[in-house]
């Protein structure tokens, strides 16, 4: 097989990794697929006990000790399938592996998630209790946070998915607590709420606060209009009535963080005319997680896939990788996972520089990997160098005390 072709497949296999380990984890169940375990915590401040459900990444390993940037989702108990259905095939090569915490709201929803009270709506009466959510920020900030961090393998990078009031809490937390996570998710926000005030709050915090290193997807459904087709994307925001001042108003907040865009937020908005609010949820969080991972896809591998492409390139596309990785998780992160940066160490035996250079940063970022030093075990093996592939060896045996690599150094102690 072509050279060339060999490292292509090796990088689809890699991006098809998280899909076929789930696929292996089910084959002997009896039901094609099984989503958050359920855990619950006491909150002081809210008086109550509140259910949240854990999806862990499909390539999770404990001994691994890999800790991973983690979502939070708002209405988890409807929402989380869908995002680690869109994890499932993007993860990995257009958005990073994460936890997936589902904050369950099916009880006192409109309470939580609604950021001002309020007695009517629309000129009726509304006896719902309402207007709490800087109390469930609090929650999730000074007690739900500090559970998962405690309990889960996460990091401090995250990100906060909400639909409807969801999205209204999302776009709310984005505007007053801006550094408790790094992207927001709104989708269709119920920015009408307590006619638009967050959306007049919002002109200050925009126009004032620094949001660098801070993104938003926003969505807007296609049903402008309960009662008249004629209401377009066009022509909404000329109407008055209160019958279009839900799109109005999200419409006016995208305009708005547009308008400010010296602050820094990267901020991407988007309708779907074909889409009502029941319905928005799923291409809205397919589209949203693309959009705030943009900087995390892969680049160049053009050159990675080509077996022309010269050590001293490679090298610098690696390396800017892993800065730019840095910089955006605000802590070192590999470049790459441990299973491609092997297969591609694999792959350019032919060619010992790349091959030793791919090996290394193996090495490099993941060193409490067995498998690694038995890669360049093989590498120096190959090289006819037994001492040092009895050296790299031996270290793989340190960290992992398996027969097989017991069997590796006998085998090379008697060549």
């Amino acid at each position: 097989m072509n050279k060339g072709l060999k490292i292509i497949l090796t990088i689809a296999v890699i991006f098809s990794f998280q899909q076929l380990a789930k696929a292996q984890e089910n084959r002997n169940q009896h039901y094609l697929q099984k989503v958050g375990v359920l855990d619950s915590l006491y909150s002081e401040i809210l008086s109550e006990s509140r259910k949240v459900y854990i999806q862990m990444p499909a390539s999770y390993n404990p001994e691994k000790e890999q800790k991973y940037p983690v979502a939070f989702i708002l209405d988890g108990e409807i929402f989380l399938p869908t995002v680690n259905n869109v994890q499932n095939y993007y993860s990995g090569g257009s958005t990073p592996e994460m936890v997936l915490v589902g904050i369950a709201n099916d009880k006192n929803r409109v309470r939580d998630l609604t950021t001002s009270t309020i007695s009517t709506k629309y000129g009726m009466p509304f006896n719902e209790q309402n207007g709490e959510a800087d109390n469930f920020r609090k929650f999730i900030k000074e007690e739900l946070i500090p559970f998962i961090e405690n309990k889960y393998p996460v990091t401090k990078y995250r990100t906060l998915i909400g639909h409807s009031y969801g999205g209204l809490f999302t776009i709310s937390t984005l505007i007053h607590q801006p550094n408790l996570f790094a992207n927001y998710l709104a989708i269709d926000p119920s920015l009408d709420w307590d006619n638009q005030k967050l959306l007049n709050e919002a002109e200050e915090k925009l126009a004032t606060q620094n949001y660098k290193n801070k993104a938003l997807f926003m969505s807007l459904s296609g049903q402008l209009h309960m009662q008249n087709s004629e209401i377009t994307i066009d022509n909404v925001m000329q109407d008055p009535t209160e019958y279009t001042l839900f799109p109005r108003s999200n419409i006016a907040f995208s305009k708005l963080a547009q308008e400010n865009a010296k602050n820094g937020l990267l901020c991407e908005w988007k309708f779907y005319p074909n889409d009502i609010h029941g319905t928005i949820p799923f291409p809205s969080i397919m589209d949203g997680l693309i959009s705030l991972f943009k900087w995390y896809q892969m680049e160049n591998t053009d050159k990675i896939n080509s077996f022309n492409t010269p050590q001293k390139e490679l090298f610098s596309i690696i390396k800017f990788r892993e800065k730019k990785l840095e910089e955006h998780f605000g802590y070192d992160e590999p470049p790459y996972p441990e299973e491609l940066l092997n297969m591609l160490g694999y792959m350019s035996m032919e060619q010992p520089k790349k091959a030793k250079m791919y090996f290394e940063f193996a090495i490099e970022y993941y060193p409490k990997s067995p498998n690694v030093y038995d890669s360049m075990a093989d590498y120096y093996e190959a090289q006819n160098d037994i001492a040092n592939a009895i050296s790299f060896a031996q270290k793989a045996a340190e960290l992992n005390d398996a027969e097989y690599y017991k069997n590796r150094i006998r085998e090379l102690k008697n060549k």
